[in-house]
């Protein structure tokens, strides 16, 4: 493999509503560019305190952008700071990018790395398009330009640096799942990590410990404290977690939304309940139900705490279950995905 000749340039946004997944998942990009022995920057908007210490701690030069929009405006600011920094490619992430953005970028002399998941832009001009999905499929592009290269499938999922000696970790599955692990992405914007703790309440019988990570864009954080600080449960906050690979090696089983945690929670072999908390999580949660990788609740926002419940119940009483689960997650996700989009920028 040869190292990236240049500067790398990620273009992707944050926020209560947007959450945190864009950003963190163009930081394992970053991480593996960093690890052939170049710079990476981020061009962003709305980035909250946490998050921005967590990228500053990683070297991720961050340059903030006073717009958010996709538009004329912001693919100028992009272009001028690539020239700049010295950078060969842009990589975007974000709903609100599409094909004139794109455009714009290629016909400044740019080569783009374009981040997708359900095919919002139509049009695709990208010199690669990253979909790292379990449901990415050729038709969400049928509209791309002939000399685009497709990058499809979790093949290609974006693993953090803090996950890589994990890789071969080998998971261990207890008669009943005790450890329970809730993450529910970087802001959880409607405040469902309360009705998960309220659920697990019901599960009876068994002496639970539980984990439930708060995202530093959660804007609940104080009632969300309140459950937990009445819960019968050992019941504790992981605040703006960065030891996520110790928290998933120690759970037997979590309570997760169907975003990008769920390449993460694959890699680590657990066995998983989603909860589709965005509509563009739907698809995702959907097919990693149908493929036997993970149990699928659907939509969080008519999320009846019984039916969590009762399924948190037989799930933890039921080791051939979650060993099937485990096993099939693992298959999905290696590890090296971020390196296999580094080697691909050539």
């Amino acid at each position: 493999m040869q190292p990236p000749d240049k500067a790398l340039l990620i273009r992707a946004d944050a926020g209560v509503r947007i959450g945190s997944g864009h950003v963190m998942r163009c930081l394992a990009l970053a991480q593996a560019w960093q690890e052939a022995g170049q710079r990476a920057t981020i061009l962003t908007h709305g980035l909250g305190p946490a998050l921005r210490r967590r990228l500053a701690e990683q070297d991720l030069e961050i340059i903030d952008a006073d717009f958010g929009n996709g538009g004329c405006d912001d693919a100028r600011a992009s272009i001028s700071l690539a020239e700049r920094l010295g950078a060969d490619w842009v990589v975007v992430d974000g709903y609100h990018f599409g094909a004139d953005y794109q455009r714009a970028i290629k016909d400044a002399g740019l080569r783009i790395l374009f981040i997708d998941d359900n095919g919002h832009a139509k049009q695709y001009l990208a010199d690669l398009v990253l979909n790292q999905n379990i449901h990415a499929k050729e038709s969400f592009y049928a509209d791309c330009h002939p000399d685009s290269r497709l990058l499809l499938g979790t093949r290609y999922a974006l693993i953090r640096r803090e996950f890589w000696p994990w890789r071969t970790w080998k998971r261990k599955i207890p008669v009943t799942a005790r450890r329970i692990l809730v993450t529910l992405g970087g802001s959880d914007p409607d405040n469902i990590t309360p009705t998960v703790l309220r659920a697990l309440e019901q599960v009876g019988g068994l002496d639970m410990q539980v984990a439930v990570v708060v995202g530093g864009s959660n804007p609940h954080q104080a009632e969300i404290e309140a459950v937990a600080a009445r819960a019968s449960a050992d019941t504790r906050l992981e605040r703006d977690a960065t030891n996520m690979p110790e928290l998933m090696a120690w759970a037997d089983l979590t309570v997760s939304a169907g975003g990008s945690t769920c390449w993460e929670i694959c890699l680590l072999g657990l066995p998983a309940v989603l909860l589709v908390l965005a509509e563009n999580q739907r698809i995702n949660c959907q097919v990693m139900g149908e493929r036997g990788a993970a149990i699928n609740l659907g939509p969080a926002g008519g999320l009846d705490p019984s039916d969590l419940a009762s399924t948190l119940t037989g799930l933890c009483n039921n080791r051939d279950q979650r060993s099937a689960l485990s096993l099939q997650a693992r298959t999905l996700v290696d590890g090296f995905g971020a390196e296999r989009v580094r080697d691909a920028m050539k």
